[in-house]
C-alpha cells in the first residue's frame, strides 16, 4: 500500500500538529511483542520488555542528529499504537499510563475481531504527517514491518530518511534494504535490562543449541 492508495481521513483527535519538522516514531506494540515473544519462545515478562525511557533518549538523538544533517531543527513524535483485548483495559492501563509519562502518545484501540489490528491507523498517521508537509524522517517499530514496506520505500525515495526497527531475524526485507536503515532493537543502549536469548539456526554455537517450541503439543488437540 503506497502514500497515495488509501484516500480515507485520518483519524481526528490524533497528537496535536507538531513542530514544522518532525522525526516520527511509530511503534506497532502487537507486532513487536509477538516478535519478542518469538524469540524468547514464550510471552515476555515485564522484565524482558523493551524499555521506553531509552527508545526515547534515542530518539532524541536521532532528531539531534538529523537536526545537524539538514540545518534546521527537528523535533521527536514518539508514538505507540496499540490494541486492547475485551475486558483488558485494567491490565493495559499501567503500561499505557507509562508511555504517556514517558513522552509517548498512545493510540489504543479495541481488540474486537481477528482484523482490528492497527495497522491500517499507523498507516494513516504516517500519510497524515507527509501531508502535512513536516515529516523529516521516519522511524517504524515493527518486528517485521512487511505491511509497511511499500509506503517507506516510497518515502525513502521522496530523500525522507527512513529507518526499521526491530529484530534481524524477522525484517530480512528491511536489513538487505538499499534505501531503508534497519537497527536492531537490541543494539540501543540500556533498551533491554538483560541479553536476549537470541539462538537461531542462522547463529548457533559451535556446540549446538536447543531451540525451544513456539507452542505447547497439547494445543495441537485443541485445534481440531
Amino acid at each position: 500500500m503506497t502514500l497515495h492508495d488509501d484516500h480515507r481521513q485520518p483519524h481526528l483527535g490524533g497528537p496535536s500538529l507538531p513542530e514544522e519538522n518532525t522525526l516520527l516514531l511509530v511503534w506497532d506494540a502487537p507486532n513487536l511483542d509477538m516478535g519478542l515473544g518469538a524469540l524468547l519462545g514464550g510471552r515476555p515478562s515485564s522484565q524482558q520488555r523493551p524499555r521506553f525511557d531509552a527508545v526515547g533518549r534515542w530518539l532524541l538523538d536521532e532528531a539531534d542528529a538529523l537536526t545537524e544533517d539538514l540545518d534546521v531543527t527537528v523535533l521527536p513524535e514518539a508514538t505507540v499504537f496499540t490494541n486492547v483485548n475485551p475486558d483488558g483495559a485494567d491490565i493495559i492501563r499501567p503500561w499505557v499510563d507509562a508511555l504517556r509519562n514517558v513522552g509517548f502518545a498512545v493510540f489504543a484501540k479495541p481488540k474486537s475481531t481477528e482484523d482490528s489490528d492497527v495497522d491500517p491507523d499507523m498507516l494513516d498517521h504516517i500519510r497524515r504527517r507527509h501531508a502535512e508537509g513536516c515529516l523529516r524522517g521516519l522511524v517504524v517499530a515493527s518486528a517485521d514491518g512487511q505491511n509497511f514496506k511499500e509506503t517507506l520505500e516510497d518515502l525513502a525515495e521522496e530523500g525522507i530518511p527512513v529507518t526499521v526497527l526491530g529484530f534481524h531475524e524477522h525484517a530480512s526485507w528491511a536489513v538487505s534494504s538499499d534505501v531503508i536503515e534497519f537497527i536492531d532493537l537490541e543494539d540501543i543502549p540500556q533498551v533491554f535490562l538483560e541479553p536476549l536469548p537470541r539462538i537461531g539456526l542462522d547463529h548457533l554455537p559451535d556446540e549446538g543449541a536447543w531451540l525451544q517450541p513456539f507452542r505447547s503439543l497439547a494445543a495441537l488437540r485443541s485445534s481440531h
